[in-house]
């Protein structure tokens, strides 16, 4: 067996409610001033104040953030590391999805730093260390909370990847309370995305390792078990705390195995065209399952019991295309647009971003369990046209 090296959160609290316990964290780290960094839904939810309440109550003053937008921008990055260094922040929580606890990370890199951020991009180049983190999810999709990766929108519009140890955040503090009002498009979308991480995890053909697999089999069950629930029934706090635990195991699980092509077709959806990432993930799923079925139909096949509980197949290969099958039933189920065209993709927008994909993100295309060429990922994006 190769070496294993699993990274995880020092400290994951996943209870409903368990925001309050804010208070009693800061206290006992005597943290001085917070900048928590979130969007402009969550403040008006009320949830950043909820938060800044229960910090304060543990002796911490805070500052909120609340610029951050999908697909960050270097822009955002900077405005926010501007503010807490202006009033003094010493810790930083990142509140809300992806991309506000992706913010949140590479703000606290920052604030006490003169890299750039073009420097930081790529494998372990950040440099020093970083502000005590929080990271508190409000959708159950991405696992930002419990990965030591930021994805970011570069100023010439290109997303791109920060990998380092110091992005692993302190505390990752799971809320199913905050999810609750997540709308249902939000609500597939994200699930979507998170069963992706379990899956293109469970199949890396780079860092795939036993605990990984534990993990990712764990996080995709509950996925599967209560995707249909939270559609239904948004406000059932059972099927939200299992969903949220769900994703971030799935999180658990990619950043210590990677992600695949999914994600690497997924990307120019997202900088190009704003669409968000668990819905720009579950667009190409389908095809892009379907084409790694040749190399990754053992892996596939060992899923398919995890999201057709009870049905018997007549051989792997059918477990392994039924496993397909039933990706591609979920997204039809989900609600979400599945065409790209409805979205504003044209036919002249393929070639570029084929092009990023197999010259800007290799790494990805790296860990599919299938090599894809230019052609191929022309022929993927056409198929969801």
């Amino acid at each position: 067996m190769s070496a294993i090296h699993f990274l995880a959160v020092p400290k994951l609290i996943c209870a409903p409610g368990s925001l309050s316990e804010l208070a009693g964290l800061c206290e006992q780290a005597g943290w001085r001033h917070a900048l928590i960094v979130t969007d402009p839904g969550i403040v008006a939810s009320g949830f950043a104040e909820r938060a800044a309440h229960a910090m304060r109550k543990g002796g911490t003053a805070t500052t909120i953030f609340d610029q951050v937008a999908a697909d960050p921008p270097y822009s955002v990055v900077r405005a926010a590391v501007q503010l807490a260094r202006n009033v003094g922040c010493d810790c930083v929580v990142g509140l809300g999805g992806g991309s506000s606890i992706d913010t949140a990370k590479v703000v606290s890199v920052s604030i006490n730093s003169e890299q750039s951020l073009d420097d930081m991009v790529g494998n372990d180049r950040v440099e020093g260390n970083r502000l005590p983190l929080v990271a508190i999810p409000t959708t159950a999709g991405t696992g930002s909370e419990v990965t030591f990766v930021s994805v970011l929108t570069n100023d010439a519009n290109e997303k791109r990847a920060i990998f380092a140890p110091q992005l692993m955040p302190d505390i990752a503090l799971l809320d199913a309370e905050l999810t609750l009002g997540m709308p249902r498009h939000v609500t597939a979308a994200t699930a979507l995305d998170a069963m992706v991480h379990c899956i293109e995890a469970f199949t890396s053909r780079t860092r795939k390792n036993p605990i990984s697999d534990a993990v990712a089999l764990k996080g995709l069950a509950l996925l599967v078990e209560n995707f249909p629930i939270v559609l239904s029934d948004g406000k059932n706090l059972q099927a939200r705390n299992a969903m949220l635990l769900g994703a971030t195991l799935a999180g658990m699980a990619f950043i210590n195995a990677s992600v695949g092509a999914v994600h690497g077709l997924s990307y120019p959806l997202g900088a190009r065209f704003h669409v968000p990432h668990g819905h720009s993930n579950a667009l190409v799923m389908g095809a892009v399952f379907r084409f790694n079925l040749p190399a990754a139909a053992k892996e596939y096949a060992e899923l398919a019991p995890v999201v057709l509980p009870g049905k018997r197949f007549s051989s792997p290969g059918a477990a392994a295309d039924a496993f397909v099958s039933r990706l591609e039933e979920m997204l039809a189920e989900s609600g979400l647009e599945t065409r790209l065209s409805a979205l504003g993709v044209t036919e002249a927008d393929v070639e570029p971003m084929a092009e990023e994909v197999t010259q800007k993100i290799t790494r990805l295309i790296a860990a599919n369990p299938r090599d894809m060429n230019f052609a191929q990922v022309c022929s993927l994006y056409r198929s969801v046209m």
